[in-house]
C-alpha cells in the first residue's frame, strides 16, 4: 500500500506475527520486524525509476504475506530525493536518525549515493546494494559500509569499446553524456576497451541533469561525420537523444547505456521505429522475448506482477530490476538468520558465493568478498529488433578492481 508521508513516500507492509522469543536489540529491528530505508526520485527528471522501489514495495509484500524473513516482515521506507544530492542527504538522516533503520537499500542515482556515501560510512550504517553502476561504490577499501549492485558502469563501457572495435575497425564514434561519474564513468570504459583504437571517437558532448532537452548536443554530434551515436544518458534523455537522431536523419549505429534500455520507459516514448536497431547490453532476462514463454522465473514474475503490482508496466526493464534486487536483498537477511547487526548484515553481502537469481541470463551468477564488492560483473549485448530486444554473443566479463 502507497501513502504518502511528510517529505517522501513511505511504502509499506504490515502483517503482523507472533513475537519471537528472543528481543532484538539492534537498530531497525524488532521481534517481529526489519525496517530497511530506501531513497528513489518520484519526482524530477529520474522520475522514471521510481518503478524500481514500487516494484521492490510490492516484492516486500509479496515477502511479509508470505511469513516473512525468518520469521519477521519487512517494513520498507522510501522517501523522494527528486534526484537531488542535497535532499538526499536530508532523506539519509531521517531514515538513519529518526527512523533509525537497519540500513538502506537501493537508493537511486550516482549523485544522490555519492551525497550520503560519506555520512554514511560515518555513521557505519550499510549503503546496500545502490542503483548506479559508478565504479566508485565497489571500493571497500574507501567506503566499506557502501556497495553496488548492477554491473558497473566501466565494465559496461570497456565491453562496447572491445565490440566497436572488433566489429567495426573504421567507425568514428560520437558520445553524448551525463556530467558526472555515471557518463564519465562509462565514456572511460568505452575509450578502455578501445585501447589503441581510442581516437575512434571523434565527438563528445556533455549534458547536465537540470537541463530540459538535449536536442543542441545530438545535433552537434551529428555534424562531427560520425557513424555511430553511443548515449550514456538516463531515461529521459536517452528517449530525447534516440527521437532527436531519427528526426534530424542520423543514420548511425546507436548504442544505448544498460540503465536506458527499458521498452516501456524510453523506446516506446522515443519511438519503436526510431529504436530500431539499438545496441545495448543485458544481465537480465527480457519478459518479452518468446524464448522465455516457459521459463519458471518468468512466469513466477508475470504472476508476481498480476497479484502484487498491477499497475506495474510489464513492459519495463525496470519491473524486472527491482524485483531482482529485491531478491538479493531477501537472500542477504535470510543469511543472517537472527543476528541482524548491521556488521553482520554486511558480511552477508561481502560473502555472495555464485548465488543466481531466477531472472538472471543462463550463466550469471552474484560473487563477492572483501576486497570484491561488484556482485554482477557479467553481461550480454542484445539488439533491438522494433518489437523487443535479442542477445547475441556471449556472456561477457568485465572484472573491475575496486
Amino acid at each position: 500500500m502507497l501513502k504518502f508521508v511528510g517529505a517522501g513516500l513511505v511504502l509499506s507492509a504490515g502483517l503482523s506475527l507472533p513475537a519471537l522469543s528472543q528481543a532484538a536489540d539492534m537498530p531497525g529491528v524488532t521481534d517481529t520486524e526489519i525496517t530497511i530505508g530506501n531513497i528513489a526520485p518520484y519526482s524530477g527528471p529520474a522520475s522514471a525509476y521510481s518503478t524500481i522501489a514500487k516494484t521492490i514495495s510490492a516484492y516486500f509484500d509479496k515477502v511479509n504475506e508470505e511469513g516473512g524473513i525468518n520469521g519477521r516482515t519487512v517494513n520498507f521506507l522510501s522517501y523522494d530525493d527528486g534526484y537531488s544530492p542535497p535532499k538526499a542527504v536530508e532523506q539519509a538522516r531521517k531514515l538513519v536518525e529518526s527512523d533509525e533503520v537497519l540500513l538502506i537499500f537501493q537508493s537511486l542515482g550516482t549523485p544522490s549515493n555519492s551525497a550520503i556515501e560519506k555520512y554514511m560510512n560515518m555513521k557505519k550504517v550499510p549503503q546496500l546494494l545502490v542503483a548506479t553502476g559508478a565504479t566508485k561504490f565497489g571500493n571497500p577499501g574507501e567506503a566499506p559500509w557502501t556497495m553496488g549492485w548492477q554491473p558497473n558502469y566501466q565494465s559496461e563501457g570497456i565491453i562496447y569499446g572491445r565490440w566497436i572495435a572488433s566489429e567495426m575497425p573504421d567507425a568514428k564514434i560520437a558520445v553524448m553524456f551525463q556530467n558526472d561519474d555515471f557518463g564519465k564513468d562509462l565514456l572511460n570504459g568505452l575509450k578502455t576497451g578501445l585501447g589503441d583504437k581510442a581516437d575512434m571517437v571523434v565527438a563528445e558532448a556533455s549534458y547536465e541533469v537540470a537541463e530540459p532537452v538535449v536536442d543542441s548536443q545530438v545535433v552537434k554530434l551529428k555534424a562531427s561525420g560520425a557513424n555511430v551515436f553511443v548515449s550514456f544518458a538516463t531515461p529521459k534523455f536517452a528517449a530525447q537523444g534516440i527521437k532527436k537522431a531519427h528526426e534530424i536523419g542520423w543514420d548511425a549505429t546507436q548504442i544505448v547505456a544498460n540503465v536506458s534500455n527499458s521498452v516501456g520507459a524510453v523506446l516506446t516514448p522515443a519511438g519503436l521505429e526510431a529504436s530500431t536497431g539499438l545496441i545495448s547490453t543485458a544481465y537480465l532476462k527480457d519478459m518479452q522475448d518468446p524464448q522465455w514463454a516457459d521459463d519458471q522465473g518468468a512466469k513466477d514474475w508475470n504472476a508476481f506482477m498480476d497479484k502484487y503490482y498491477p499497475d506495474g508496466d510489464k513492459l519495463s526493464s525496470f519491473t524486472t530490476y527491482g524485483y531482482s534486487v529485491a531478491q538479493t536483498m531477501v537472500h542477504i537477511l535470510d543469511q543472517a538468520g537472527d543476528d541482524l547487526t548491521r556488521e553482520n548484515v554486511l558480511k552477508q553481502a561481502a560473502s555472495m558465493k555464485d548465488v543466481t537469481l531466477p531472472l538472471f541470463l543462463p550463466g550469471m551468477t552474484m560473487n563477492t568478498t572483501e576486497t570484491d564488492y561488484f556482485p554482477i560483473e557479467q553481461m550480454q549485448l542484445m539488439k533491438f529488433n522494433g518489437e523487443r530486444w535479442e542477445t547475441f554473443g556471449d556472456i561477457i566479463s568485465g572484472e573491475v578492481g575496486g
